[in-house]
């Protein structure tokens, strides 16, 4: 039997509606019997954080509601995420134990940035995965993967592909520590983050990007994807998540953490200027950014802060995670302790905003 497919790409929806209905995914897999369902489709404008985020340390929501940007809580973790009509919104309820899906939750990383990697290969864009759960390109973020385990069979995969994006619009409603970086701002996310319409030069409608991936799916797991729509027990189901979750205050509300302490630090190296701008939630990495006038490239410096993010800030636990990632004159001249010393220097510096 083939997978279902939920396609509504010619419209968008709102958060309210599309997290229902991917929440309501793993349910339909492992207690209603369904194959595996994919749900391709399109938000309205809308910055959605993760799980785990708070919203308010987050966003600027005053700014979302002026500009009319939706604002709201997905069920899997990660950071923020800012959608639209130029974004690809991906959900999928799916068996740990489907065929052709690795075990684990990396294995479920590596398994389904296949899938998406190779859809972008299709388009002509050759990609690959950043972990802890980023497609990229030359170092650039195009696309952001989530997933959870919802029940103890089924998962909720979770991804966002970056058709075009307004990187000026992201910068006036996130409330995070980059929105300091003045006059470098704009180029920071630029040098960041990359799009399909960016890496091809030209336009390229949703629907093509939506068919390749569609294909590469049903390459990957061997099988066909038929368009289908909610039955009756699975309205029910997105109805009770619209009601009880997405349109609740408390929901969208909930883990509340210390407000976000925006910080920056220098310090001289053989290698060159480390400057480090961290958003601290608590003790906790939120958010980094690394610059300054060293040798490296961006594929390295993106790594570097994806690894770093959500850590701790203390000396063990950041050594640690680079450690993690770290190879050899990643940074010329800079080694993980000086790196550590200039974040931590950063951690003790507040900025005003």
């Amino acid at each position: 039997m083939g997978w279902r497919l939920f396609k509504d790409i010619k419209n968008t929806v709102s958060t309210s509606v599309g997290l229902s209905i991917d929440d309501a995914l793993p349910l339909s897999v492992s207690e209603h019997g369904s194959p595996p369902v994919l749900h391709l489709y399109k938000f309205s404008p809308s910055a959605i954080v993760g799980k785990y985020q708070d919203i308010e340390a987050a966003l600027r929501l005053e700014r979302c509601r002026k500009r009319g940007i939706e604002y709201n809580r997905r069920s899997t973790g990660g950071g923020t995420v800012i959608m639209g009509p130029k974004a690809v919104a991906l959900g999928l309820g799916i068996s740990i134990d489907e065929p052709g899906m690795n075990k684990g939750i990396q294995g479920i990383f590596q398994s389904m940035s296949s899938v998406l990697i190779r859809a972008l290969k299709d388009l002509g864009i050759e990609a690959g995965f950043r972990p802890k759960n980023d497609i990229e390109i030359e170092g650039k973020k195009l696309a952001g993967l989530s997933a959870s385990l919802e029940t103890e069979k089924a998962i909720l995969f979770h991804a966002s592909i970056l058709v075009d994006f307004d990187i000026a619009l992201m910068m006036d409603i996130m409330n995070q520590a980059p929105l300091k970086l003045y006059d470098k701002g704009y180029s920071c996310f630029s040098q960041r983050i990359t799009t399909i319409k960016e890496q091809l030069g030209v336009d390229i409608d949703i629907e093509t990007v939506v068919e390749c991936i569609e294909n590469s799916f049903e390459r990957q797991f061997n099988t066909s994807l038929e368009i289908d729509k909610p039955d009756t027990w699975e309205e029910k189901a997105i109805n009770d998540f619209i009601d009880k979750r997405y349109n609740n205050h408390d929901w969208i509300f909930s883990h509340k953490h210390p407000r976000s302490k925006m910080c920056q630090g220098e310090l001289k190296t053989p290698g060159g200027l480390l400057e480090i701008y961290l958003s601290l939630a608590g003790s906790t990495i939120e958010n980094i950014i690394i610059t300054g006038d060293f040798f490296s490239t961006t594929r390295d410096i993106n790594l570097l802060e994806s690894a770093l993010k959500w850590t701790a800030a203390k000396e063990e636990k950041i050594e640690e995670h680079l450690r993690e990632v770290w190879r050899e004159d990643m940074i010329h001249g800079v080694d993980t302790h000086t790196l550590t010393e200039a974040i931590l220097q950063a951690k003790g510096n507040a900025l005003s905003i």
